[in-house]
């Protein structure tokens, strides 16, 4: 198998998963219809490991992504997430680490 590099950490992995920048749960939202085109919200994608799309989705709900972190710049300038991205990047390729959800814990 062809190893790809993940988008968000970088570490070459042989699965990788597809995050769409613009959260599907969102795409009929009056807001997402009004500030985005019907094309970029269905094929803005990019490729994550499964470690960085779990903490992705542990860190922010689909309406902060929607709204606050529809680019893959975004993402990276995201406090949580650049601090995870510059731990994970230094484990092996595979690793996978427990995730908790910091969603939950807010509440």
């Amino acid at each position: 198998m062809r190893e790809v590099a993940c988008q968000l950490c970088g570490r070459e992995e042989t699965a990788l998963t597809r995050h769409h920048l613009i959260p599907q749960c969102r795409h009929r939202n009056k807001w997402n219809k009004k500030n985005f085109s019907r094309t970029a919200v269905k094929h803005d994608l990019v490729l994550l490991c499964g470690a960085c799309h779990r903490q992705v989705h542990a860190l922010l709900s689909e309406k902060e992504l929607e709204r606050g972190y529809h680019t893959l710049a975004a993402l990276r300038e995201h406090p949580e997430v650049r601090k995870f991205v510059e731990w994970i990047k230094r484990k092996p390729p595979g690793f996978r680490p427990q995730v908790n959800s910091v969603r939950t814990a807010r509440r």
